[in-house]
């Protein structure tokens, strides 16, 4: 049960709260007793974020560590605001956590902005796992949703660009503010009496993003004063459309791909060319992505140069990609990643999936193209035989929406046979000898609440039928021994 929040409380609370505390709940971003990093640049938002979730911490039992990311790239300015940061972390009484990080010239294809974001969620990651973190909290509002379309937009993307940024990315990254507008968030510092650093990099033309927040974004204003609330429902649509084709390319596809050590991959070259062609681009730019540890939308250019190459079906012709070439191998594509590390967005894992579990419901997970399936079943779970690739847990004490995907950065389970005790997943993975290439791969089974089972590996004890269940939930899924065994 939610600690229930006395009636003075509730009205004390400024208004950019109560709708910060809707979207918490109605994403469920984060739940009571969790522990969230926060990221703090001493900008409007994410001050307005860490003073809104400090008022939140006492009723939640929550517990909050900041970071602040210095790049020096502005001199004696971003010195002034780590020590802004410092003293206001120090005002509340939150641990702060200073990286200091270097970009450095890179090839044309990664902009200084990039390898910034790239750094900046790196360094979020590594406090959140030195932690034992929950979430990361981002202080992105409606109209950094609003400009990122427009972004997008004017780039030629497709439905994954017109998505936009999720207020939940991989069960880590979290962005409480998504519904809130910055004119909004202005206004509760001003009314709180809140001081706030401003950016001089952020009033520059040279960036696309300033110039369309700085002069597209007033004239839509102008024109359609609900515009940007409009492209935010835009993107909300985008995003289930695409996770749909997702899943349903994934479904197709998983089938004819056979993955390598490495990262690589290679698939059955009749199969893709049969699909229509939104599918085969969607298939290849998903398999670049898992390869390359890429969250973003590689180029049209890129894809159909790809499905070309499958397409003329000349064996050992070639094509050069960001990451490593693909080239033509009889009757397969074969995709080669250089020797590389690559950075990671978001804190996501090589082959981070996920897809929504329905009951009574079947999937198939592309990380294996293993068949998951959940029945509900009456009556006594006695006489259902739980096994490596089959378990039951209380149908009543778990909670909805069911997800199924990879494991991630601060990932949590209490493991059946440790009477409680919580672990973590990364060092379960690690006790069992599980390589790190196959570690992404490995299907979790989560709830709202936390991860229920770790496919083939051991089930979470929080959902354990007992003497008193009356309804249960039955998982299954393909024994990957045997299907290994059929290949």
């Amino acid at each position: 049960m939610h600690p229930i929040l006395d009636a003075p409380s509730r009205k004390a609370w400024p208004p950019v709260l109560h709708r910060m505390v809707h979207t918490i709940r109605t994403n469920t971003l984060f739940h009571h007793g969790h522990h969230l990093v926060v990221a703090v640049s001493g900008g409007p938002d994410s001050v307005a974020l860490l003073s809104l979730l400090d008022r939140l911490r006492s009723a939640w039992s929550l517990r909050l560590t900041a970071v602040h990311c210095n790049y020096g790239l502005r001199g004696s300015e971003s010195e002034d605001d780590q020590a802004f940061v410092a003293s206001r972390c120090a005002e509340l009484n939150i641990p702060l956590h200073i990286r200091r990080l270097r970009v450095h010239a890179r090839p044309k294809q990664s902009s200084l902005q990039a390898q910034a974001r790239d750094l900046r969620y790196q360094a979020f990651s590594e406090v959140a796992e030195q932690c034992g973190a929950d979430r990361i909290a981002l202080g992105h509002t409606t109209d950094d949703q609003a400009e990122t379309i427009l972004l997008w937009l004017l780039r030629g993307t497709g439905l994954t660009g017109l998505s936009g940024m999720p207020a939940c990315r991989n069960h880590t990254i979290i962005r409480p503010l998504y519904e809130i507008g910055r004119h909004e968030i202005l206004t509760y510092l001003h009314n709180a009496g809140l001081r706030f650093r401003e950016d001089s990099s952020n009033a520059k033309p040279l960036y696309l993003r300033n110039r369309i927040r700085h002069e597209l974004i007033p004239i839509l204003n102008r024109l359609a004063p609900a515009g940007l609330g409009a492209l935010c429902r835009l993107a909300d649509i985008c995003r289930d459309d695409d996770r749909y084709l997702e899943q349903q390319t994934a479904t197709l596809l998983s089938p004819a791909v056979t993955w390598e050590p490495g990262g690589g991959w290679a698939i059955d070259r009749g199969l893709l060319l049969e699909l229509p062609r939104a599918l085969q681009r969607r298939g290849i730019r998903t398999l670049l992505r898992k390869s390359l540890n890429r969250s973003y939308a590689f180029g049209l250019r890129t894809i159909d140069g790809v499905i070309r190459i499958a397409a003329k079906g000349t064996p050992g012709s070639r094509l050069d990609v960001m990451g490593g070439h693909v080239m033509v191998n009889d009757r397969r594509l074969r995709f080669v990643p250089h020797d590389r590390p690559m950075i990671s967005y978001d804190g996501q894992q090589p082959g981070m999936l996920e897809n929504r579990m329905t009951v009574p419901g079947t999937l198939v997970w592309a990380g294996t193209g293993q068949r998951l399936e959940v029945q509900p079943r009456a009556g006594s779970p006695v006489s259902v035989r739980q096994e490596r690739y089959r378990i039951v847990v209380d149908a009543d004490r778990v909670s909805y929406p069911l997800i199924v995907r990879s494991w991630a950065p601060g990932d949590r389970f209490q493991p059946c046979g440790m009477h409680g005790q919580s672990k973590k997943l990364q060092d379960f993975f690690t006790d069992l000898k599980i390589p790190r290439s196959r570690r992404a791969h490995i299907p979790l089974v989560v709830a709202p609440e936390g991860i229920v089972w770790v496919v083939g590996y051991r089930q979470d004890q929080r959902w354990l039928p007992t003497s008193t269940t009356e309804r249960c939930l039955v998982f299954t899924a393909e024994d990957l021994s045997l299907k290994e065994g059929t290949e």
